[in-house]
């Protein structure tokens, strides 16, 4: 990845407490894995941003790197990877993710 996309992505990552790098919006998910990650933190009463990856090539690619992650949808809190869909619906599942938000929408 280059430099230039790397500041991109750390620039997003950092931009808002909670943002979310999916296909669409929040407003309209583009794969079933990012409507999940959306509901959720719907669910939780979480404010959020969000980043289509599908308008951007570079994002999409470089936020895999970033995070060393293969997938998207690819959730941030405070500048910090969580992860994708499947940990954040075991993390809502267990309590804990509700518990994690708390504390550092918090701070």
């Amino acid at each position: 990845m280059d430099t230039a996309t790397e500041q991109r992505i750390k620039t997003l990552v950092n931009s808002t407490p909670v943002v979310v790098f999916m296909k669409g919006t929040k407003l309209m998910p583009q794969c079933g894995f990012s409507n999940n990650v959306v509901q959720i933190l719907n669910a939780l009463g979480v404010p959020f941003e969000t980043f289509d990856v599908l308008s951007d090539p570079e994002i999409r690619n470089g936020i895999k790197e970033f995070s060393e992650w293969p997938t998207i949808p690819q959730v941030y809190l405070n500048g910090e990877f969580i992860g994708g869909s499947d940990i954040l619906i075991e993390l809502y599942n267990s309590g804990e993710l509700r518990e994690t938000l708390a504390v550092a929408l918090a701070s």
